[in-house]
């Protein structure tokens, strides 16, 4: 058993994170949460692209009495993300959300917790205990630092309030900008604590970044079997963090159902126009989900050995090119015909699979 199976099992509406279920894939919403229709639309298109928890934010009055309405009409469980205001907290569980976050950096009266936990253990609603590393209290701050030991101990300070409650519906993250802090911070919470933990690098920048952050602070957690749930936090429309997590995971066979396309980085050998076709398949295979590994390979040199792993591929010439199944040569075919051939392959595979599933 890894250590992401050690953790105790969470409910966050009908999903179960922790023990050993799936990492589960979450983003937020950047839309005024008051603005319910775009806020559900985009909700809607997370949910179309593999999202399976979505945290609002909740800022003001108009947010929080926007969320009954986007509870009832949200396909996957909603977050609330709460901050200063301990009402607000109160009015989301009132208003049917699966799960609350809470930054114990601003959360500060303990009547005012004890009144969340309470109502949160009676509505079965579990609770994101979310440190991140620009909001650790003072005391703890003066005595380490920004550092991996007072971010666990924030944490720590807050699970003991809400076990003393008898409250243990809790999902723990700690999220910094640094990827190594980040790493160091989720291994020491793994050693110390059993309950599922949401991992994330936070602010990680816009999408060239925030993708190379998020996946050096994440990969080693992923490897080492840390981690229940995920975000890959992006700047700009977090429907892009849906792809990027999609794959982050498959790469440590952590998400089946995504389409994997392989291609060589070209050299001198090239002679067709392979980021075309990269391109054009990505699009092509844009909205299947499926297991498959593609291979589009610049030559015919190598390409049965570098796609041996595929299950399908080409690899092109000027002239004409190879089509393989597995490793083997099915046909030699002109040019113009190895995408059309590619794709007619791709969606024999998707037929066969969505039959095998239905």
């Amino acid at each position: 058993m890894n250590i992401r199976e050690k953790t105790i099992p969470v409910m966050v509406g009908n999903v179960q994170i922790g023990g050993n279920n799936d990492v589960v894939i979450q983003s937020m919403t950047n839309t005024k949460t008051s603005d319910v229709k775009n806020t559900l639309n985009q909700i809607h298109d997370l949910c179309k692209n593999g999202c399976k928890l979505v945290r609002v934010s909740i800022f003001d009055d108009q947010d929080s009495k926007s969320l009954k309405e986007i509870v009832l009409k949200s396909p996957i469980p909603i977050i609330a993300d709460i901050h200063f205001n301990h009402q607000f907290a109160i009015d989301a569980i009132k208003s049917g959300v699966a799960k609350i976050r809470l930054n114990p950096g601003n959360i500060f009266d303990d009547n005012q917790l004890k009144e969340i936990i309470t109502l949160a253990k009676k509505a079965k609603v579990a609770i994101r205990i979310g440190v991140n590393s620009g909001s650790i209290p003072n005391d703890i701050l003066d005595k380490y630092g920004v550092s991996a030991k007072s971010m666990i101990k924030t944490v720590e300070q807050y699970i003991c309030k809400f076990e003393a409650l008898d409250f243990r519906n809790i999902v723990i993250s700690l999220k910094c900008s640094d990827p190594l802090l980040t790493i160091e911070s989720y291994k020491l919470a793994s050693e110390k604590f059993k309950y599922p933990l949401h991992i994330g690098v936070t602010e990680a920048g816009s999408k060239t970044s925030g993708i190379i952050k998020s996946c050096a602070g994440l990969s080693p957690l992923l490897y080492a079997g840390i981690g229940n749930t995920i975000r890959v936090s992006l700047t700009g429309n977090p429907i892009q963090e849906m792809e990027v997590c999609k794959k982050l995971l498959n790469s440590f066979d952590l998400y089946k159902d995504v389409v994997n396309i392989i291609s060589c980085p070209t050299c001198g050998r090239l002679n067709f126009a392979l980021e075309d076709v990269v391109n054009e398949i990505e699009k092509y295979t844009k909205n299947m989900e499926f297991p498959i590994k593609i291979s589009i390979l610049g030559c015919v040199v190598n390409g049965i050995g570098e796609g041996k792993e595929a299950d399908i591929g080409i690899a092109g010439s000027k002239e004409k090119g190879i089509i393989f199944r597995k490793g083997r040569i099915v046909k030699t075919v002109e040019e113009k015909q190895l995408v059309p051939e590619l794709k007619k392959m791709i969606d024999e595979e998707y037929e066969r699979y969505k039959k095998l599933n239905n």
